[in-house]
């Protein structure tokens, strides 16, 4: 109980993003509800659910109280399914669920791992910026979550990707991450704890992005369907702040 109560992200912490490039794919629903946990449903859209890899340049990370020169800089993968919760007084919540994190620092693992249940593992990253483009590149110990993409944003796109389900960037924004909460299910308590991020300056940037190996999506169960990317926005120098967890008794009727 105690190591289940450590896990409920007990801190506020604070960070920087220098950038923050994430990737949205659109898949069924069939694919994606069973990775759901009791008391949460998809954030959909025209019948499909959406997963989204985030790949951040974290700076200065630390808890709420400290001064920035005392943080961290490490670089972050993370792949979450578009969620949403409804309280036990009827409001709904849109957020994310997460089922993997990466982390180029042996440190944010081991902490990561001991205050979250968001699966860190480690990894070895390169990531090139130019004037006009990113190129990220993944690696991990196993290949499970090897990744490599290239983001391109001049001149800016004025539509989503081919094979989007948006019809528009106005509406593609809405799924660009990251939202407002993130959802981490007790499975000892059957309670959710629920995470809310605050941020500043968040104005993303539509991109061009070519993803030519994301071995997570190669696996089950999303090789049961293709993959389509539905949107792609870049943001940079955010700063953010996760406050303390907060357990929410979910609601199992349907959001």
């Amino acid at each position: 109980m105690i190591l289940s109560a450590l896990r409920r992200h007990p801190i506020a912490i604070r960070a920087h993003f220098r950038h923050s490039l994430v990737l949205t794919f659109a898949y069924p629903e069939r694919v994606l509800s069973p990775l759901l946990p009791p008391g949460l449903t998809l954030d959909a859209y025209e019948g499909q659910g959406f997963l989204a890899i985030a790949l951040v340049q974290t700076e200065n990370l630390r808890p709420a109280g400290l001064p920035a020169f005392l943080g961290r800089d490490f670089f972050l993968s993370g792949y979450r399914v578009f969620s949403r919760l409804r309280r036990p007084d009827g409001k709904i919540l849109r957020g994310l669920r997460i089922l993997r994190s990466d982390a180029d620092s042996a440190l944010m693992v081991r902490a990561g791992n001991l205050l979250t249940r968001y699966a860190y593992h480690p990894c070895a990253v390169s990531c090139r910026r130019a004037e006009s483009a990113l190129e990220i590149d993944v690696r991990t110990p196993d290949g499970a979550a090897d990744l490599s993409v290239r983001a391109d944003w001049e001149p800016a796109p004025t539509a989503p990707p081919d094979g989007s389900p948006f019809p528009d960037l106005e509406t593609a924004r809405r799924f660009a991450g990251p939202l407002p909460f993130t959802f981490d299910y007790e499975p000892q308590s059957r309670q959710m704890v629920v995470i809310q991020g605050v941020r500043e300056n968040w104005s993303p940037r539509p991109v061009r992005a070519v993803v030519a190996r994301c071995a997570f999506l190669e696996r089950p169960p999303f090789d049961a369907a293709p993959r389509r990317l539905a949107n792609a926005f870049l943001v940079e120098n955010v700063p953010y702040r996760w406050e303390r967890g907060a357990v929410s008794p979910p609601s199992l009727e349907a959001a």
